[in-house]
């Protein structure tokens, strides 16, 4: 006999596309018995009929044989012999009668009802208990969207604990039903050929006990069949006995498995509870992943799919597929840990050309940390060593960095350098910052502009960022214009501009460390080294990023938008400043605050920067009073030209606002 295929009850918690596909395959089988049962049943019921109406038929025969001496013909009745021949022969076609009757009947009780018995309990258990499993199916899925979503900077362990009950509960009784529908799948493969045999078996032991069509056909046939028949019924019934044998054998073994499965603790069913160490050194990984599709301009949405490394490709299989697609390649791919849509445990996998990334979620922290471990061995080419094993923990270290995610710049103490020169050249306000999260200071996910205009910039509304678009002629706003620059403050130094992005407040400077932290992160992972170099005018009115080769002004800020401005802590030559404006995005109502930090390197001290523009302001608020205008201009040295001695002259003349030719100390 050959082997049963069966589905393993192990794999019902898992739930992987392989075993749902194995689970298609069953699935199918039952339907096509479904099928092939009922029209197997009609034939049977069809052969039940025509023997019931032989039964009817030869009744009215027998009856109407009888009837014969009842006719009142007219030339007179019949005679005596017809009459007595005529009754002799409905006596036998009445004993004919009851031959077909009992036939009908046995045929009734033995192959029709064990086919209909097979169809109601065993065929609508499979379809019963696969509309259960389905529900079950829906409802952990359901359950695994609203765990996904649990925010991460508000976390609230009463709702957190909810949710990771309603998981555990949906995902113990999507397993309890999976389990049901295995066994009761694994069971019908055998139950599927007694059902076949069974009633064949009956209607052929009850026709060669003597129910045939006629009894001259079974007395004729009965000696030259008998021994055949006997032999080939006995070993059917053999073979029935030794299927049932094995089914009930089956059946326990089932029945302990699955008892064994369902004594596992509640943990196995809780996402984020798994107590295994993370493995940092896995070439191969596979499990259910969230990935992040765009469904229009600006919005978004999450699906759970299955997806498993080969080789170095990172592969996706949708449920009910038979095999997985290919989705990015991962040789020299970036991996790591990002921030997005205030969802726990996201990383983002990039192409080595920068072109092609997809954003993840994992399910609990363990996976999380595994995934990104595995991508970046699979990204170095380690699964093409002879030890990759030995190579990964080698790199371990480097695994645990791209997962841990990087904090913000600490703020410097008193140990910092040149404290004081910083506390005498910036206003107090900008002294003092108090202790923030990342997420509180810039949304997590806000995109980084590289260049300092992009060509989508160029449709922007001119109010909204506080920037000031340049057109293509070289023309700029007036109020930023060097006609409108006063002549008592103009310094101009070389710098490169790094990035800028929005940021939720421009009132410290913990705001400014984090966008440098960013702005640099992305700029390493992305492989971003190209920097355009620029020539930043400092005056008491505004500032304004100029071309060295064309002198045309790039963008422009005026001085009272800018909120917020300091240099790096470590890194001198770092420094950023912070722009309100207004966002007019809604017609009508007047213009929400905005913020835009803007991140330069400059070929000088970013503090020499930062003290001119705070310069810059006090002359501007000096300006309202002319007493302290004039008290100012007493307190200041001035050139020969009569402007603000600041520092040395770092870009040449630049002292009458003409175009600077040179970079501010090298």
């Amino acid at each position: 006999m050959p082997a049963v295929h069966t589905l393993l009850l192990e794999e019902a918690l898992q739930d992987s596309p392989q075993t749902r596909s194995l689970l298609s395959v069953f699935e199918e089988d039952a339907g096509t018995l479904t099928d092939y049962t009922n029209q197997l049943l009609q034939s049977m019921q069809r052969v039940y009929g025509a023997q019931s109406e032989m039964g009817l038929a030869t009744e009215q025969l027998s009856r109407q044989l009888l009837e014969y001496e009842k006719q009142n013909f007219a030339l007179g009745k019949g005679d005596e012999e017809v009459i007595n021949t005529l009754q002799k022969f409905a006596e036998t076609v009445g004993e004919l009668n009851t031959l077909h009757s009992e036939l009908a009947t046995q045929m009734a009780d033995r192959m029709i009802f064990p086919m209909i018995q097979f169809r109601e309990k065993d065929l609508t258990e499979i379809s019963t208990l696969r509309e259960i499993f389905g529900i079950a199916s829906d409802e952990h899925e359901a359950a695994m969207v609203k765990y996904s979503r649990l925010p991460k900077k508000k976390e609230n362990e009463k709702v957190k604990a909810e949710l990771v009950g309603e998981v555990a509960y949906s995902r113990r009784k999507q397993h309890q039903a999976s389990m049901q529908y295995y066994c009761a799948l694994n069971a019908l493969q055998y139950r599927k050929r007694v059902a076949m045999l069974e009633p064949m078996l009956g209607y052929t032991q009850d026709t060669t006990h003597g129910c045939g069509p006629t009894i001259n056909f079974y007395k004729k046939g009965i000696d030259l069949v008998s021994k055949k028949m006997d032999s080939f019924l006995g070993s059917v019934s053999s073979m029935t006995q030794n299927i049932q044998a094995q089914l009930d054998s089956e059946a326990e073994a089932m029945r302990m498995t699955q008892r064994e499965l369902l004594s596992m603790e509640d943990t196995v069913y809780m996402p984020d509870r798994d107590p295994a160490p993370v493995n940092r050194t896995l070439i191969q990984k596979a499990g259910y992943l969230n990935i992040r599709n765009k469904t229009g301009l600006v919005t978004t949405a999450w699906d759970r799919l299955y997806f498993f490394t080969q080789g170095g490709n990172l592969m996706c299989q949708p449920r009910g597929a038979v095999a997985g697609g290919m989705v990015l390649d991962l040789d020299n791919s970036s991996v790591m840990a990002v921030e997005c849509e205030d969802r726990r445990y996201c990383f983002q996998i990039t192409s080595p050309n920068g072109k092609t990334s997809m954003i993840l979620q994992a399910e609990s922290k363990r996976e999380y940390e595994e995934w990104i471990c595995t991508l970046n061995n699979i990204s170095r080419q380690i699964y093409l060593t002879d030890n990759p094993e030995a190579v990964a923990i080698r790199l371990n270290q480097t695994a645990i960095q791209a997962v841990t995610p990087i904090t913000s710049f600490e703020k410097r103490g008193e140990g910092s350098p040149n404290p004081d020169r910083l506390a005498s050249i910036m206003p107090r306000k900008h002294l003092t910052s108090s202790a923030a999260e990342p997420e509180d200071l810039i949304v997590p996910g806000t995109p980084i502009q590289f260049d300092i205009m992009l060509p989508a910039s160029e449709f922007q509304d001119q109010n909204r960022a506080g920037g000031r678009r340049t057109n293509p002629f070289g023309e700029t706003d007036d109020d930023c214009s060097p006609e409108s620059d006063d002549s008592l403050l103009q310094q101009v130094f070389a710098v490169r501009f790094l990035g800028s992005m929005a940021v939720r407040s421009g009132q410290s400077q913990e705001v400014i460390y984090e966008a440098m932290r960013q702005v640099l992160a992305a700029r390493a992972i992305h492989n971003i080294f190209r920097t355009t170099e620029s020539h930043l005018m400092v005056t008491s009115s505004c500032l304004r990023l100029i071309d060295p080769q064309t002198q045309v002004t790039r963008i422009g800020f005026q001085l009272q938008e800018v909120t917020q401005f300091v240099a790096h802590q470590e890194n001198g030559r770092l420094m950023g400043f912070v722009v309100e404006g207004r966002d007019w995005s809604k017609e009508g109502e007047e213009g929400e605050p905005s913020f835009s930090a803007f991140v330069f390197e400059s070929n000088t001290e970013g503090e020499k920067i930062c003290y001119t523009i705070s310069l810059g302001k006090d002359i501007m608020e000096a300006k309202k009073d002319p007493e302290a205008l004039v008290q100012l201009l007493k307190n200041m040295p001035l050139t020969n030209e009569g402007k603000f001695l600041l520092l040395d002259s770092e870009t040449g003349s630049t002292a009458n606002g003409g175009a600077p030719d040179e970079e501010s100390e090298a």
